[in-house]
C-alpha cells in the first residue's frame, strides 16, 4: 500500500510519511541474509526447528514492544557522509550506524506458513525497519532470521479498503487534499483569517484552542487552505 501525491498536494506528502504503520509479513527462522530479507545472500544458518510461537511472543513482549532503539539496515535510504545507506552496501562497504528510537505499538506473531516460520502483523511508528525487527527476533531467539512476504496494509488511518490497483486508478479515485490529511485536526478560519493564511501570516488563536502537532487549517467552505505547526505555517496552498 502507497499513498501517491498529485500536483500540489505532493506537498503534503510530508504528514502522510509521519503517520504510523502496519505491515504483515514471515520471519524465516534459522536464515540470516545480507539485507535481512529474502533478497540477499544467505550469510548464516542455525537449526531453530525446536523454536515455538510461544517463544517468540515472550521474546516480543520483553523487548520488542513498545519504545525500543533500532539500528537501521545497510540496505536503508538513510544517508551517511552524503551518501545513502543502500550505494554504500552495494560497493561493499558497512559503516556504523547510531540506532535510532522507534515505538511498535503492536506486535502479533502465530504460525507460520511454513515449518520454521512465523506470520507478523506489526503496527509501528513512521522510520521502523520491519526486517530489522525480523533479524532482531531471530537473534533473541538464540539465532538468526529474515523477514519474506513483506505488505503494508494500512497508513494512519488509510487501510487496503480504501486502496486501488495502480492500473485501475482513475483521477475519480483522488482525494481532496483536506481528506488526504484526515488524520490530522483541523481548525477553520473565516474570510479574514484565510486571506491572512493565504499570506502565510501567523495564525492568532487562543493557545487552548490550538491542536498539539500539525493541523490542518480549512475555510468556511472546509477546504484546505494550510498545515500549521504552532502558530506558524508549515505548507500553504492557498494564494493571498
Amino acid at each position: 500500500m502507497l499513498l501517491v501525491g498529485l500536483g500540489r498536494a505532493t506537498r503534503l506528502l510530508r504528514f502522510l510519511t509521519d503517520l504510523p504503520k502496519r505491515y504483515t509479513g514471515t520471519v524465516v527462522l534459522g536464515v540470516a541474509t545480507s539485507t535481512l530479507d529474502a533478497s540477499g545472500d544467505v550469510v548464516g544458518e542455525w537449526d531453530m526447528s525446536a523454536v515455538t510461537v510461544d517463544d517468540a511472543r515472550r521474546v516480543v513482549a520483553a523487548s520488542l514492544t513498545g519504545d525500543i532503539l533500532q539500528v537501521p539496515p545497510m540496505v536503508s535510504a538513510l544517508k551517511v557522509d552524503g551518501k545513502r545507506l543502500h550505494e554504500l552496501a552495494r560497493a561493499g562497504v558497512e559503516v556504523e550506524r547510531d540506532p535510532r528510537p522507534v515505538t511498535i505499538h503492536r506486535f502479533e506473531v502465530t504460525d507460520g506458513p511454513r515449518p520454521s516460520t512465523l506470520s507478523i502483523d506489526v503496527t509501528c511508528s513512521s522510520g521502523t525497519y520491519v526486517r530489522t525487527l525480523a533479524a532482531d527476533l531471530g537473534v533473541a531467539l538464540g539465532g538468526g532470521a529474515h523477514l519474506a512476504d513483506l505488505r503494508r496494509t494500512e497508513i494512519g488511518s488509510f487501510t487496503l479498503a480504501d486502496a486501488v490497483a495502480l492500473e485501475d486508478a482513475t483521477p475519480e479515485h483522488a482525494l481532496a487534499p483536506v481528506d488526504a490529511l484526515r488524520d490530522y485536526p483541523s481548525v477553520t478560519v473565516d474570510a479574514d483569517g484565510a486571506r491572512d493564511v493565504g499570506h502565510g501570516k501567523r495564525l492568532t488563536l487562543d493557545p487552548s484552542a490550538m491542536p498539539a502537532g500539525p493541523y490542518r487549517v480549512v475555510d468556511a467552505d472546509g477546504r484546505l487552505l494550510a498545515v500549521y505547526d504552532g502558530n506558524r505555517p508549515e505548507v500553504v496552498l492557498a494564494t493571498g
